[in-house]
């Protein structure tokens, strides 16, 4: 009827050049199936309530919260709802050349149909990345993101999505090829060549895809290599770098924590404080009137000490 809300919206949780997400919300009592809908991008979506079942053709599948539901570009399906909870979720658009750089790990072919990337409807959503997928949700909506949670942001939902579609190849038969032992020396010159220059980006904001493009590789495979070979996702380490550096300045006499936070890369001081204060368990203030920062800063006035 004229005037009645839509039963299903959607808002935008995060959006950057490699991945959007968004959150849905569905309020359509049982029934259906409805009218067709064509589908304009290749998208996942990973449920938090709810059931719907998914119609094309003759068949049918159901989505619930224990499965990954994929989308392909062009299609057309129709949705019915079997009970009257409606159902929310979220949905995983990845940039094309990001979706292609994951799936050609899994079908070598997939440049052949580059607009049809999925050979299934669903896959496993196993509980590892059904946690993963509601932190990442509830993270996002607590709070504005920061230019460094914004890395963040990045680097959870790629590794998602890509864990989400490595299940779903596997469901279908399909494993990962073991790597050549050229690639892992050519992995190793590319984690340290990201590592020089995180370290001389202290002080700017830097993307996934910075980084990415320094070290001539795609976005997905660099947050993969950088795991690999270093041990901790690329925004882990380049928080770490900045806070260690704010330390060391802290105990050669730094007195203004609002351009030590801007000088780093933090959006504020507030910002600044809240990440020292969960790496090293007390305030830059603290740390500043501490007795071993008074200490330190005299033995960098006394090179005899």
């Amino acid at each position: 009827m004229p005037g009645q809300p839509s039963p299903i919206t959607f808002a935008t949780l995060h959006e950057s050049p490699l991945i959007r997400v968004e959150d849905y919300i569905c309020r359509t009592v049982q029934g259906g199936p409805g009218e067709e809908e064509r589908h304009s991008a290749n998208t996942i979506v990973l449920m938090r309530h709810g059931v719907f079942c998914k119609h094309f053709g003759r068949q049918s599948v159901t989505a619930d919260v224990n499965h990954a539901i994929f989308f392909s570009k062009g299609s057309t399906v129709k949705v019915s709802h079997p009970a009257d909870c409606g159902d929310r979720g979220t949905v995983f658009t990845l940039a094309p050349r990001v979706l292609r750089d994951i799936v050609r790990e899994l079908d070598p072919t997939v440049d052949d149909h580059p607009d049809r990337p999925f050979p299934f409807v669903t896959g496993p959503c196993d509980s590892s990345a059904f946690w993963r997928h509601r932190e990442l949700v509830q993270r996002i909506a607590a709070q504005d993101l920061q230019p460094l949670e914004h890395l963040w942001a990045d680097v959870t939902a790629l590794q998602l999505s890509a864990d989400i579609l490595e299940a779903a190849f596997r469901q279908a038969g399909v494993t990962r090829k073991p790597r050549r032992a050229a690639t892992d020396r050519e992995h190793a010159d590319r984690a340290e060549a990201a590592k020089t220059f995180l370290a001389s980006s202290l002080g700017r904001r830097v993307t996934l895809d910075d980084v990415a493009k320094a070290v001539h590789t795609s976005p997905f495979h660099f947050t993969r290599i950088f795991q690999q070979r270093v041990g901790v996702p690329v925004h882990r380490y380049l928080t770490q770098l900045r806070l260690r550096a704010a330390l060391e300045r802290l105990a050669e006499g730094e007195d203004d924590l609002t351009t030590l936070a801007l000088d780093l890369g933090f959006s504020s001081h507030s910002h600044f404080a809240d990440a020292f204060r969960k790496e090293f368990g007390r305030t830059p203030s603290e740390v500043r009137r501490s007795a071993p920062g008074r200490a330190l800063r005299q033995m960098s006035k006394n090179p005899e000490v």
